[in-house]
C-alpha cells in the first residue's frame, strides 16, 4: 500500500518560514496533480496550493505571494515553502496526489503534519 509521508511541520513565530515535504513510499505512476490542503480546528479542509504535471500552479488567495509549491517528479515528492507565516496559517497540513489513467482517477492523502504559528 502506498503511503504519503509528510515532514517539516512544527512551531514557528509569526513572520517565520517552514518547508513541508511529502514523499510517496514507493513509485506512483500517472500522477496528475500534487497539492497541499490544510484544516484548522473547527474549519473545513481547504486547498492551499496545487501543481499539475505540467508545472502549472494555483494558490489560495490567502497564501499567494507567501507560499510556493514545487514538485520533483523523479522522487514523487511535493514541497511547500511557506514564508511570512501568520497565526491564521495554523492548521494540520495534508498533501494529496491525484492520479489519472485511461481507466480512471485516484488519489492518495498524507497523514497530516501540524503547523503552528505563534509567538
Amino acid at each position: 500500500q502506498v503511503q504519503l509521508v509528510e515532514s517539516g511541520g512544527g512551531l514557528v513565530q509569526p513572520g517565520g518560514s517552514l518547508r513541508l515535504s511529502c514523499a510517496a513510499s514507493r513509485v506512483i505512476f500517472s500522477i496528475d496533480s500534487m497539492g497541499w490542503y490544510r484544516q484548522a480546528p473547527g474549519k473545513q479542509r481547504e486547498l492551499v496550493a496545487i501543481i499539475t504535471s505540467g508545472g502549472n500552479t494555483n494558490y489560495a488567495d490567502s497564501v499567494k505571494g507567501r507560499f510556493t509549491i514545487s514538485r520533483d517528479n523523479a522522487k514523487n515528492t511535493v514541497y511547500l515553502q511557506m514564508s511570512s507565516l501568520k497565526p491564521e496559517d495554523t492548521a494540520v497540513y495534508y498533501c494529496n496526489f491525484q492520479t489519472r489513467t485511461p481507466f480512471g482517477t485516484g488519489q492518495y492523502w498524507g497523514q497530516g503534519t501540524q503547523v503552528t504559528v505563534s509567538s
